[in-house]
């Protein structure tokens, strides 16, 4: 199966909510690699890797968020994987 990058940036209330700790929850449920942080302008920003399929269900997911998450757009775009990541992590 082919495995694809993809660099998304979350907007809405996802700050404050639990939001990191559910999607590196749920990247990790469905295989994928990669990280996510809040950003300074109240967004959240996150790199996925993995299988075309799973990548393209966690944007999906993260439409929606957790159960306090309020999201207003998913923007994403394709990117280079980095083969260096190892797992899926908080950072920031």
């Amino acid at each position: 199966m082919a495995s694809v990058a993809v660099k998304a940036r979350v907007t809405g209330r996802v700050q404050g909510v639990a939001f990191r700790t559910w999607a590196r929850a749920e990247a990790m449920r469905h295989g994928l690699t990669g990280w996510v942080r809040n950003e300074p302008d109240g967004s959240v920003r996150a790199l996925l890797m993995g299988p075309s399929a799973s990548v393209a269900d966690m944007v999906r997911r993260m439409g929606r968020g957790p159960g306090a998450a309020s999201v207003k757009d998913v923007l994403t775009e394709k990117t280079d994987p980095d083969p260096e990541i190892r797992g899926f992590s908080i950072v920031g």
